[in-house]
């Protein structure tokens, strides 16, 4: 008998925890998943739907090699919202993805998570660039990219989220340590 075992290695900040979904994850993220707020992301979606999407987190890694993980406070392990690396079928190369839910908000949790990611994509997998793709209306996925140190470069639609823009990251070298 073959196992196939999928590696999701777990990133800490100084208040988060980047590890993999666990089931007890799920009704924070079913919760985001019926909630207005998955508007920029196709939502909201119903329980199963909510649940396909929570599964295909973990199938991810195992296609591609990279993932998002579930976005946890260090110090109790609740989930927060999701960060990680994002190459779904269509989009034009990998980008870093973040989502907060609703009672994480406003707490800087995305901006840490995503210099977290950042980092590995740069200093573990040896990348040299990275994006990420933005509706034009989430005003706050913006700010938090301009925050990052982002600038917008074009745009490319999806056939099932639609417009996107691009927003690329700076390279390696020129992370300041103020970002």
């Amino acid at each position: 008998m073959t196992e196939t075992v999928i590696h999701i290695p777990t990133l800490e900040t100084e208040r988060l925890r980047l590890r993999a979904p666990e089931q007890r994850d799920f009704e924070a993220y079913a919760d985001y998943c019926a909630g207005d707020r998955s508007r920029t992301v196709g939502g909201p979606f119903d329980r199963s739907a909510a649940f396909d999407r929570f599964c295909a987190l973990i199938g991810h890694w195992q296609i591609r090699g990279y993932g998002r993980w579930i976005v946890a406070d260090r110090a109790t392990d609740a989930a927060l919202g999701l960060s990680g690396l994002f190459r779904p079928e269509g989009w034009p190369e990998p980008e870093i993805a973040w989502t907060v839910f609703d009672h994480a908000e406003g707490r800087g949790v995305a901006f840490e998570a995503a210099k977290a990611v950042r980092a590995h994509a740069y200093e573990t997998l040896g990348w040299s660039t990275v994006m990420s793709a933005i509706d034009p209306e989430n005003a706050r996925s913006i700010a938090l990219a301009r925050r990052m140190g982002c600038t917008p470069e074009g745009e490319f639609h999806h056939p099932v989220y639609g417009r996107l823009g691009i927003w690329r990251h700076v390279a390696p070298a020129e992370i300041k340590e103020s970002v």
